[in-house]
């Protein structure tokens, strides 16, 4: 029996057993031992992520999001095939949830392309978990959204209201500094995470979660609603029903994610004030489709978007009220004129087109006017110098504004041990107008660019008062996080870059305004330093960690394998002037 020329349901991507026929026969027969009918079988085929796992909290929901989204495909003729995938949180990730991104997009890239199904909806909130699955379905190509799980409630301490995952830290620090005692620090404890969902902050999760909606890659206002709300499930519903359009109109992830699409996202991430990790997956998700980032164009994008979103770390409010205030619809309406509105979303709808059927403005006082800002300018600025010669990041609309200009005497820590084991020191040398310098925790140092670029306040500098100091690092920090850091330091030092000749004592100078990072010591030391000691890059003898620090590129591209990239690039991604 011959196949259909182009097969789609149950028999598309048969088992390989040398007769096609025999093949699809042999799939019907096991599936309807599930007790599937025929009729149900000639539906187009729609797949769902499950990524519930009890280690992941952050998708407490998934079990509830699948029965809506199994009703959405069902009411618009589809059949809902639920199939898991690996689930990545923050805290239950050992060395760093980052390690594993890669390891989930190809499980979730090749689960697609093994499986027959017309359409998938992947369903992510956890930090990587949203990188990771479109990543995958870029790859794989196929009908694709996106349906994030969604952030958690805020909760409240001695009349305070609080969240994860920047009032973690803000506690956290006054524990460290002995302004709080370590019964009030358990009571927060009990506060900071309320419910099920993502961290209620404009963290790395509730950025992937705006950067999805902005990319076209949710159905609309998909964004923003809390985890545990109705809300929530009726954009699940509606995920199932436009995924089963999108499997017979065959609108397939590259028709949606473009260069434009990426440089709308890329806007948005300024504007929200968003996480410097976003920026680490954007690459990563725009190299599958042969698209590099310009980070200096970035830059330049960021001088001219300020940050509209009042949400901490850069501001006061929680993601519950951004969706109070209307979600990305708000955001984006303010945005309208630096959009490219023709870019085309899940629902065969352009950008524009969604703008303008969208519930009409409010009165709100969480996303700002373009002429009355949080901040002038965008979230993040790239930095670039002696000490970055492949760039930098530094979420300015976080740090202190009298640290974005200073020059400082270096304190070296060569790993996270060495800062481990002195950070705490009373006999540390460090004073507050110093530079903290942590090597060895880039992609391949840690290995996976752990989120430790948020170093500690040394304590005897925490118990004196000192709220921030200029930290520098080739790692990530969480996008919960605040304070005067520089990141992504490539190349990284574990390969060689200058970061790994630096040396206590030396001077280094910061400067947002000239986007500048400097290492001020000759060229000839700095020479005369690396033949002296050579760096010898981290191997492994086994395993999937063998794999990644022989595969795994630097942060200018996206710490993604180098084997899962698009074999051709065919532009870069923003095209600002």
């Amino acid at each position: 029996m011959a196949q259909p020329k182009d097969p789609a349901g149950m028999r598309k991507g048969l088992t390989s057993y040398g007769d096609t026929g025999f093949s699809l026969f042999l799939r019907k027969a096991f599936i309807k031992g599930a007790g599937y009918s025929d009729a149900a079988l000639d539906r187009p085929v729609i797949g769902i992520a499950d990524t519930g796992s009890d280690f992941n909290p952050c998708h407490g929901n998934a079990p509830q999001l699948i029965e809506a989204v199994q009703r959405g495909v069902m009411l618009a003729g589809g059949l809902p095939v639920k199939f898991p995938t690996i689930s990545i949180h923050e805290s239950f990730a050992q060395p760093t949830s980052m390690y594993l991104r890669n390891l989930m997009a190809m499980e979730t890239e090749e689960m697609i392309r093994a499986q027959p199904m017309d359409a998938v909806v992947l369903i992510g909130g956890c930090d990587k978990t949203v990188p990771a699955q479109l990543m995958g379905a870029a790859s794989a190509n196929i009908p694709a959204i996106q349906l994030i799980t969604g952030s958690m409630l805020t909760g409240s301490h001695r009349g305070e209201t609080v969240g994860a995952c920047t009032d973690c830290r803000r506690y956290w620090g006054k524990f460290r500094a002995q302004e709080i005692e370590e019964q009030e620090v358990a009571a927060v404890n009990d506060q900071l995470v309320p419910s099920v969902g993502t961290c209620s902050v404009m963290g790395t999760a509730s950025t992937m979660a705006c950067i999805a909606e902005a990319l076209g890659m949710t159905v609309p206002g998909g964004a923003s609603p809390p985890a545990v709300t109705a809300a929530r499930m009726r954009v699940a519903e509606e995920t199932g029903t436009v995924a089963v359009q999108m499997a017979k109109t065959g609108l397939t992830v590259d028709k949606i994610l473009t260069d434009k699409a990426f440089e709308n996202a890329m806007r948005v991430l300024l504007a929200i004030g968003g996480s410097t990790n976003a920026i680490v997956h954007l690459t990563a998700i725009a190299g599958r489709l042969g698209f590099e980032v310009d980070l200096q164009a970035l830059d330049r994008m960021g001088r001219e978007t300020p940050v509209l979103v009042d949400l901490k770390p850069s501001g006061q409010h929680y993601m519950e009220h951004f969706h109070a205030a209307g979600g990305m619809a708000t955001l984006l309406r303010e945005l309208k004129p630096l959009l490219h509105l023709d870019c085309l979303t899940v629902t065969g709808r352009t950008l524009g087109d969604e703008l303008e059927a969208a519930p009409p403005a409010f009165k709100q006082d969480v996303v700002r006017t373009m002429a009355n800002p949080i901040y002038p300018q965008g979230g993040i600025a790239v930095l670039k110098g002696n000490l970055a010669p492949g760039g930098a990041i530094i979420k300015q609309s976080a740090a202190h504004p009298k640290l974005m200009e200073h020059e400082g005497r270096a304190v070296v820590f060569e790993n996270l041990e060495d800062m481990a084991a002195r950070i705490d020191s009373d006999g540390l040398d460090v004073t507050a107008d110093d530079i903290l310098v942590l090597k060895n925790i880039g992609p391949k140092g840690a290995p996976g660019m752990p989120e430790a670029g948020y170093m500690p306040i040394p304590l005897k500098l925490a118990r004196a008062g000192v709220k921030d100091i200029v930290r520098i690092s080739d790692g990530r920090m969480s996008g919960t996080a605040f304070g005067t850091i520089v990141l992504h330091v490539t190349p990284e030092s574990a390969i060689g870059g200058p970061l790994a000749h630096v040396r206590s004592g030396d001077r280094i100078r910061l400067s947002v305004k000239n986007r500048e990072i400097s290492l001020l010591v000759p060229d000839d030391e700095l020479a005369r330093r690396a033949r002296e000691n050579p760096v010898k890059e981290p191997v492994a003898d086994r395993g999937y960690r063998k794999l990644f620090l022989q595969c795994v590129t630097q942060a200018d591209q996206g710490v993604d394998f180098d084997f899962l990239r698009a074999p051709k690039m065919r532009g870069k991604t923003p095209r600002v002037p």
